[in-house]
């Protein structure tokens, strides 16, 4: 898969890609007023609308279609910014080419779906535009890869991810959940991939924003896209997590914007002491995870000599409250310390299996 550098079809280099633009084009009045003031921040390259809204249910603003497209031509020539719409179909990209955007990009629900990401990348072959994929709704990492591979193999190579937050199933202060584990994965898997934050949609309201922002550059990604409305308040959709224009240029201008790698040898070799540390730290662990292992072969076997299920409910209820306690104790994380128990757990379970159906030779 080729990908080509941010920098090098965006001409920002070694600073953040910002994007920013309202959630819906509602009017031009709207649209041209939002950009002009976009146009006096030094820091937003990019200006977005969403011209068609998916919308969970009917009858709520599903965008102004293609009327807004014109708008954002009006955006182009006057303020030299460029512009950049979500398409989810095959018909939405051949208007948004039709008319000179800039950027597309595929939204979350697009994304969970093949057959339409399919579609959208059909009609890009042999077209030069950068394309953007947001994650999916859900937190799967195969399903975004998915997604950003057939859009590549249509021919693509300006491409970049967007990571927007995942639906998550418990209540918590996030509309969506940030997760950003799932998007370190991707990023993995595709180093050459840049990858930009969309605070917004993580959050669903403006003042979890500012903190958002900054994990996602402390994390060492590639850009943000802030949703930015003339009058937030009157807006027609997601009023709650767009900001004024001035809001975004006082919230730009607060944030730290760190290095990859520092050129002073003294912080270079510190680090190093540093990781070095951790690599013996890890060597010691994984020898105490090989004596756990062999003591859960023995328990496997002592269960299959006389008759026991493997899994034991009261036991696990056991664990996962006394290593609970323990965690207190010390400090930790409880929350990182049960998904440590729980993979612990589920290995366990996988070795007892294969002792339990291992068959004398």
């Amino acid at each position: 898969m080729t990908i080509h550098a941010l920098h090098t079809w965006i001409g920002v280099a070694n600073e953040p890609l910002i994007i920013s633009g309202p959630c819906g084009a509602e009017t031009e009045t709207q649209v041209l007023k939002t950009a002009e003031e976009l146009s006096r921040i030094k820091e937003v390259k990019i200006f977005r609308a969403g011209i068609w809204k998916p919308r969970t249910r009917p009858n709520a603003f599903e965008g102004v279609g293609e009327v807004g497209l014109k708008w954002l031509s009006k955006v182009q020539s006057r303020f030299k910014l460029k512009t950049a719409v979500e398409v989810a179909n095959a018909n939405h990209t051949e208007l948004a080419l039709k008319h000179g955007v800039d950027v597309l990009w595929i939204g979350a629900r697009t994304t969970g779906n093949p057959f339409s990401v399919q579609e959208i990348a059909d009609v890009l072959k042999g077209v030069d535009i950068p394309v953007f994929v947001k994650n999916p709704i859900h937190p799967d990492v195969q399903l975004w890869l998915g997604a950003i591979e057939r859009v590549a193999n249509s021919g693509v190579t300006k491409l970049a991810a967007i990571h927007r937050g995942f639906h998550y199933p418990t209540k918590n202060k996030y509309r969506n959940k940030p997760l950003w584990e799932i998007a370190i994965e991707l990023k993995t898997m595709l180093p050459s991939l840049p990858v930009i934050c969309d605070p917004s949609h993580i959050c669903g309201n403006r003042q979890l924003i500012p903190s958002v922002a900054q994990t996602a550059l402390d994390l060492g990604m590639n850009g943000l896209m802030i949703e930015s409305h003339i009058n937030p308040e009157s807006a027609l959709s997601d009023a709650q997590q767009q900001l004024t224009p001035e809001a975004l240029k006082l919230l730009l201008s607060g944030l730290i914007y760190r290095q990859s790698s520092s050129p002073n040898p003294e912080c270079h070799n510190k680090l190093q002491h540093f990781r070095n540390r951790i690599d013996e730290v890890d060597e010691e662990l994984m020898h105490v995870l090989k004596e756990r292992i062999q003591i859960i072969e023995q328990i496997g076997q002592y269960k299959k000599e006389h008759g026991i299920t493997i899994f034991q409910l009261e036991r696990w209820q056991e664990i996962l409250r006394t290593r609970s306690q323990w965690s207190e104790k010390l400090g930790l994380s409880r929350e990182h310390i049960e998904k440590l128990c729980q993979l612990l757990h589920e290995e366990s379970i996988r070795i007892q299996t294969e002792v339990m159906n291992k068959k004398h030779s």
